[in-house]
């Protein structure tokens, strides 16, 4: 798949979201900390970033060597769904793979969790 740049923003756009990543890092939900803690210092043999803007959007988790998006979707997510496949075709169409946890799944069960971010990383782009 060949990848597409995102829109561009605006440089007034782009700040603001940059001010809104790092406010997000400072405050991570529980079920993100309880993932960060696992994907953090490349302990799955690929460095993540947290909270990271691609073109408009922020992503929770981001591996840049494998182009790889992982989302925690806590209960808000459930009344976005149509809003949350738009932007996965956007960023799949830029040339990401979107990976979605439900927060209760990482909160329950964190190995579960990693294991399926193990088997997306172990897949091969499209």
């Amino acid at each position: 798949m060949q990848s597409i740049k995102m829109a561009p923003v605006t440089p007034r756009t782009a700040q603001i979201l940059a001010e809104r990543a790092a406010q997000m890092r400072a405050v991570a939900t529980r079920s993100e900390a309880l993932l960060w803690a696992r994907l953090r210092a490349g302990q799955l043999s690929v460095p993540f970033r947290r909270q990271v803007v691609v073109g408009r959007f922020i992503v929770d988790f981001m591996a840049p060597s494998a182009r790889l998006v992982v989302e925690v979707d806590g209960g808000c997510h459930v009344l976005r769904s149509r809003a949350d496949e738009r932007r996965d075709r956007k960023l799949r169409r830029a040339g990401y793979r979107v990976l979605r946890l439900k927060a209760e799944l990482v909160e329950q069960n964190i190995e579960q969790a990693v294991g399926l971010v193990r088997a997306a990383l172990a897949e091969k782009p499209p």
